[in-house]
């Protein structure tokens, strides 16, 4: 068992940060060698400044809002919790006073911003599983929703378990001395990580992330690198 934490730990986050980066940018390239439109993408009429609706059209999906409204709403719901897990992650690593601001404890939201991805993520599962976007989907799409579904819920039960049962045994140190070993390419794993009544919700948590990240550069999820980019186009 140790073994194969080990493995998911250290060498197979290695192998998808890898996987992740040179993916992206190998599709990025492929990209900006694909033939120019001959005809333009851009709107009108034109709103002005150009680069301010483009950052609405990319981040408020304003089309989605006027026609499927439950669907907006978990999407926002979505994408805000994500940006607010991101910087959780992010506060991992260090004590960063910019995001102190507010006084608040690692991870954000106490708990309820895992829960809101969770739910928002187990809507778009379910959606899928309807008519007529039952028959535009593709076992890709239910793919990558399984794969972030149990990456979130397995991150998000440990923090649960922290902030509402008082399972303290797995804290933010071991954590943070984990991510930062990782980065500095001295992997260590506290004795917590591996050996804790936890350590194989970190395990699993882990594992699914690292599925997740090998999988995206090869996925239509490429589309959040490209929708603003789109957007600056169409707005012109």
């Amino acid at each position: 068992m140790q073994t194969v934490s080990y493995i998911v730990l250290v060498p197979m986050v290695y192998l998808a940060a890898a996987v992740f980066s040179i993916g992206i940018i190998v599709r990025i390239l492929k990209i900006l060698k694909e033939p120019k439109h001959t005809t333009t993408l851009q709107i009108y009429p034109e709103k002005h400044p150009k680069w301010l609706w483009a950052l609405y059209d990319t981040f408020m999906f304003p089309t989605v809002r006027k026609h499927k409204p439950v669907l907006w709403f978990f999407l926002m719901a979505f994408h805000l919790s994500f940006l607010l897990l991101i910087i959780g992650h992010v506060e991992l690593l260090g004590d960063f006073s910019i995001f102190q601001i507010i006084p608040h404890e690692i991870f954000l939201g106490n708990g309820f911003i895992g829960l809101i991805l969770c739910i928002s993520l187990l809507y778009f599962l379910f959606r899928r599983l309807q008519s007529p976007v039952k028959e535009l989907s593709v076992p890709e799409d239910y793919y990558l929703l399984i794969l972030l579904f149990l990456t979130v819920l397995f991150g998000s039960e440990m923090d649960w378990a922290r902030r509402w049962y008082e399972y303290g045994e797995l804290g933010v140190e071991d954590y943070r001395t984990y991510l930062v070993s990782l980065l500095r390419f001295k992997p260590e794993l506290p004795y917590n990580t591996t050996f804790s009544g936890h350590s194989f919700m970190l395990v699993l948590h882990v594992f699914f992330a690292n599925l997740f990240l090998m999988f995206f550069p090869f996925s239509q999820l490429m589309h959040s690198f490209l929708s603003l980019p789109m957007n600056k186009l169409r707005r012109g």
